[in-house]
């Protein structure tokens, strides 16, 4: 195996397990703050994370086409060991908000570097399939070895995932040279004047982006951007949705259980001799399913919600990587949109927490993946 292809997914693992340790203990991580901000407080706990990646996902896919995917990949990983201490040690709300929004960043720098890279191989649908099951499978691991070990220690899975994220990174330390050795792509990346500028490479790349943002790819990057708000939603308000029916142990399993389904249905899509917009409306269908039976049925709707994702975003990915475009910036885009949707629409449910019961949020999530399915039609 490549040490590029090893790296990534050894750090993908650790990146998405920290990132997920905290859900299953929002409820306590802001309770001192409750009376001041109510349900607010987990949400902006929650969608912090999500802000830093929407807002350095393009900028930081856009910097790997000129700097090289190496560098990239190094910075995401350095960031989530400085934003894992920090949650590790703090107690102030403001303070866990703040480095929520530097893990996130931290996937900014990471995702659209290691997308880019992966595209290249000579089997991009297994290797995005592989990356896909390793993504959940952190996430998996974060929200259930949190839950499990939050009655012995409320931040266990923090402190065990910052040390997994700071180990990943070792391989680097043989690689200083590559990794502060800017690489651009059909060009010298020592030539920052004239056209070869930093500026002026921000300037082309955000052009091409109104060529990315067309009628023709309008589905995709709406598809996502819905898929993953739907989802952000569940994970969200699910646990004070089950604080009365679920112990912390069986709402880690239950949250687990959807990338544990979606580890084995990515694994499975990155091998499907179909065509991608196929293989987005199988997952699209499952996810609608899984997000209505979730209201009931927690592990049965989790696991279809988390079924059904894992198969339409390796669908989402290919259909991305097989565009005419820089593949950095194609990725940070591709990514932009699925924080955009897993930051925007669970804030926007906290205000409809106000008007709504946490059932009835539940049902408008359903019909919002219903109606993502049926723009693919």
């Amino acid at each position: 195996m490549h040490p590029d292809r090893r790296l990534i997914y050894v750090a993908v693992f650790a990146i998405m397990g920290l990132s997920n340790a905290v859900i299953p203990i929002l409820p306590e991580l802001a309770a001192r703050y409750h009376s001041m901000y109510g349900e607010f407080a987990s949400s902006l706990l929650f969608s912090g994370y999500f802000l830093g990646a929407l807002a350095t996902m393009l900028p930081f896919g856009i910097l790997s086409d000129r700097f090289g995917n190496l560098m990239l990949i190094g910075l995401g990983i350095a960031l989530t060991v400085v934003s894992g201490v920090f949650i590790f040690l703090s107690e102030n709300l403001w303070i866990l908000i703040f480095f929520r929004f530097v893990e996130g960043a931290a996937c900014g720098a990471f995702f659209p570097a290691a997308f880019s890279s992966l595209s290249k191989c000579k089997d991009p649908g297994r290797c995005m399939g592989e990356f896909t099951f390793l993504f959940n499978a952190g996430l998996a691991a974060g929200a259930l070895f949190s839950g499990l070990l939050a009655d012995i220690f409320l931040k266990s899975a923090v402190l065990i995932f910052t040390l997994f994220a700071l180990l990943s990174g070792i391989p680097l330390l043989y690689r200083l040279d590559e990794l502060f050795n800017p690489k651009k792509t059909g060009t010298d990346p020592k030539s920052l004047a004239g056209q070869d500028s930093l500026k002026s490479h921000f300037k082309h790349s955000f052009i091409k982006v109104t060529g990315l943002i067309s009628r023709r790819n309008s589905g995709i990057w709406l598809g996502s951007f819905l898929l993953n708000g739907a989802v952000g939603v569940l994970i969200a308000y699910y646990p004070d949705y089950s604080l009365e029916i679920l112990s912390k142990a069986r709402l880690g399993g239950a949250i687990a259980s959807l990338y544990i389904c979606a580890m084995v249905t990515s694994l499975l899509a990155g091998r499907f001799k179909v065509k991608e917009k196929t293989i987005i409306r199988i997952g699209l269908a499952f996810s609608a399913l899984g997000a209505f039976f979730a209201i009931k049925y927690p592990f049965f709707g989790f696991s279809s919600l988390g079924g059904g994702s894992g198969v339409a975003m390796v669908g989402f990915a290919l259909a991305v990587a097989r565009m005419n475009a820089d593949r950095g910036l194609a990725m940070g885009l591709f990514n932009t949109t699925i924080y955009a949707g897993l930051s925007l629409l669970p804030i926007v449910a906290g205000f409809l927490t106000e008007t709504l019961s946490l059932k009835e949020l539940f049902l408008v999530n359903g019909c919002i993946l219903t109606v993502a399915l049926l723009l693919k039609k």
